[in-house]
C-alpha cells in the first residue's frame, strides 16, 4: 500500500492538520492501493496563505525566470515519465501503453507550448498608434484556485499550472480524489526545478471539503476548474459571494457529422475516437450523425470496429481499452445503456455487464446504438464510457439542427470532402471547437466551450490570457519603456 498523506504548502512537503485518509482504488483489479489525507479547512487555508504571500515576489519575476523555470520543469516531466505514466495507469485506469504515450504526452506537449507561448507574449503592450503615450498593461489574476478532474489528470494539471506560472499567478491545486498519485508527483517536479516556495501548493480533498472551501475562499482571486457541468454551476454559485474570476471547462456531447461524400475511413476513426480513453473524454465524438446515403454502411462498419476493440487491464501492454475510473461511473454507464435500450435504440455492438473473460475490474463493452433520435437520453447525456449513439439525418440543414440541439457546446467533427460545405459546418456549429476530417487542432489551439460546455480557453497564448487582468494606462513615459 503506497501512504501519500503529506501536501505539499509553501514549498514543503506537511502532514495534514484535519486530514482523514481516503483509499486510491485501482479500477483494474477493485483493490485499494493507497491512502492519502483528504484535508480540512485549515489546510486549504494554510495553502491560500502561502499562495498570498509568495505572489507581489512572483508576480514581479521577470518573464525570462519564469520561463527558465518552466523550461526546468519540462525537462524534469521528461525524465520522469515512467513514473507519472505508472501513476496514471494505477489510480484510473489508463492502459501503460495509452499512459506512457498520450496521457503523459499531453502533459509534455502543453509544458512545451507554454514556454513557445510565453517567449513571445508581451506583457506590456502599445494601445495603438492613435494614442502613442497609452499602454495595455497585462497582470496576473493573483491567486489561483486549480481544481482538475481524474480523466486526462496531466492534460488538465500542465493546462492550468503551465498558464498560471507563465502569467504571474501563484496557485493551490486540488487534484481529483480518484488521482491524486500523478499530481502528488507532479508536485514533486515543481519542487525539483525550483519554483520559489508558495508559488505552487497542493492540498488533496474532495469538492465538498477542499473544493468547496478553495472556491469561496476571499483571499483566492480565479478559480479554474474543470469537471462536470453540474459541479461548475456549484462552483460559480460558491465564487459568486466574493466575485472571483471563475475558468470552467466542463462537459461535452460532441457531435460527429458524416456527410455521403466523407472519406471512406471516417466512421471508423469516429468510433475509435469515440472508444479512446474508454470514452472518458469531454470532447468525445460521442453523437455519429450520418446522413441516409451512408447510414447503413455506417452502422455496419462502427458495429465491427467497436466489436473488434480489446478491453483489459491496464496494467498489460498493448492496444486495448481500459477499465472506467470507479463503481459509481460504472454503475452510471450501465444504467445508460439500459436506458438505450429501453428506449429503442438499435443496439449494434456491446450492450450491459462486464466484456467476456472480465468478472472484475470496472470493464465497460465498447457499445454502439443505431436508430437512434436526438430526445434519447443517450443522446442527451454525457455518458463518460465507451457509448456510441447514431443518429441518421437527411440534409445539411438537419444535420446542424441536431447537432446544436444540446445543452453543451464543446467539440464537434465534420466529415465532408466539399470544401464550402466544412467552412459553412464550422460557422454554423455552435461548439468552442470543430474539427474537420480527422486534422487534430494545432499546438496552442485554444481549448474551451460554450453553453453548459463552460468559459474560457486552456492552452498557448488563450490560456495564459485567462490568467490575466487587463490594466489600461495613460500618459506613459518612454524614459523606462
Amino acid at each position: 500500500m503506497i501512504e501519500k498523506r503529506q501536501f505539499y504548502i509553501n514549498g514543503q512537503w506537511v502532514e495534514p492538520v484535519e486530514g482523514h485518509d481516503h483509499h486510491v482504488i485501482d479500477p483494474s483489479t477493485e483493490d485499494p492501493v493507497a491512502v492519502i489525507s483528504l484535508g480540512g479547512q485549515a489546510d486549504t487555508d494554510a495553502a491560500v496563505a502561502a499562495a498570498k504571500a509568495a505572489f507581489p515576489g512572483w508576480m514581479a519575476t521577470p518573464k525570462e525566470d519564469r520561463i527558465a523555470l518552466l523550461e526546468k520543469l519540462v525537462d524534469v516531466y521528461k525524465a520522469r515519465s515512467e513514473e507519472m505514466a505508472e501513476a496514471i495507469t494505477l489510480e484510473m485506469g489508463a492502459p501503460i501503453d495509452m499512459a506512457k504515450t498520450q496521457q503523459w504526452g499531453a502533459g509534455f506537449g502543453h509544458l512545451k507550448n507554454f514556454v513557445r507561448a510565453a517567449k513571445g507574449f508581451e506583457f506590456i503592450k502599445p494601445l495603438g498608434d492613435h494614442a502613442p503615450n497609452d499602454r495595455i498593461i497585462y497582470e496576473p489574476m493573483g491567486v489561483a484556485a486549480l481544481i482538475t478532474p481524474w480523466n486526462w489528470p496531466m492534460n488538465q494539471v500542465t493546462l492550468k499550472v503551465g498558464a498560471a506560472a507563465v502569467a504571474g499567478c501563484t496557485m493551490i491545486l486540488k487534484p481529483s480524489e480518484e488521482t491524486p498519485l500523478d499530481a502528488m508527483l507532479f508536485a514533486e517536479m515543481m519542487d525539483e526545478a525550483g519554483f520559489p516556495p508558495g508559488v505552487f501548493n497542493l492540498v488533496n480533498g474532495d469538492g465538498v471539503g477542499v473544493g468547496s472551501q478553495l472556491t469561496a475562499h476571499p483571499d483566492v482571486d480565479m478559480v479554474s476548474f474543470t469537471g462536470s457541468t453540474r459541479a461548475g454551476i456549484l462552483i460559480s454559485k460558491s465564487a459568486a459571494d466574493t466575485l472571483k474570476k471563475v475558468h470552467l471547462e466542463l462537459g461535452g456531447k460532441g457531435a460527429n457529422v458524416i456527410f455521403d461524400d466523407a472519406d471512406e475511413k471516417a466512421v471508423k476513426r469516429g468510433v475509435i475516437h469515440m472508444m479512446n480513453n474508454t470514452g472518458q473524454s469531454c470532447n468525445a465524438p460521442s453523437r455519429m450523425l450520418v446522413q441516409r446515403g451512408v447510414y447503413d454502411q455506417a452502422v455496419e462498419t462502427a458495429a465491427e470496429v467497436a466489436n473488434s476493440i480489446k478491453v483489459g487491464n491496464a496494467h498489460e501492454e498493448g492496444r486495448h481499452i481500459g477499465p472506467v475510473v470507479n463503481e459509481t461511473q460504472w454503475t452510471k454507464i450501465q444504467d445508460l445503456i439500459q436506458a438505450g435500450i429501453d428506449e429503442g435504440a438499435k443496439l449494434v455492438a456491446g450492450g450491459t455487464g462486464r466484456p467476456e473473460g472480465l468478472n472484475k475490474g470496472y470493464f465497460i463493452r465498447p457499445t454502439v446504438f443505431a436508430d437512434a433520435n436526438n430526445q434519447m437520453r443517450i443522446a442527451r447525456e454525457e455518458i463518460f464510457g465507451p457509448v456510441l449513439t447514431i443518429i441518421p439525418f437527411e440534409t445539411e440543414e438537419e444535420a446542424i439542427e441536431i447537432a446544436n440541439d444540446t445543452p453543451y457546446g464543446l467539440t464537434n467533427y465534420v466529415q465532408t470532402q466539399d470544401g464550402a460545405r466544412l467552412n459553412r459546418m464550422a460557422r454554423s456549429l455552435r461548439s468552442g471547437m470543430v474539427e474537420m476530417n480527422g486534422q487534430p487542432r494545432g499546438a496552442g489551439s485554444p481549448f474551451g466551450g460554450m453553453k453548459q460546455s463552460g468559459n474560457g480557453r486552456e492552452g498557448g497564448v488563450f490560456g495564459i490570457e485567462d490568467f490575466l487582468e487587463v490594466k489600461a494606462v495613460s500618459g506613459w513615459s518612454n524614459d523606462n519603456d
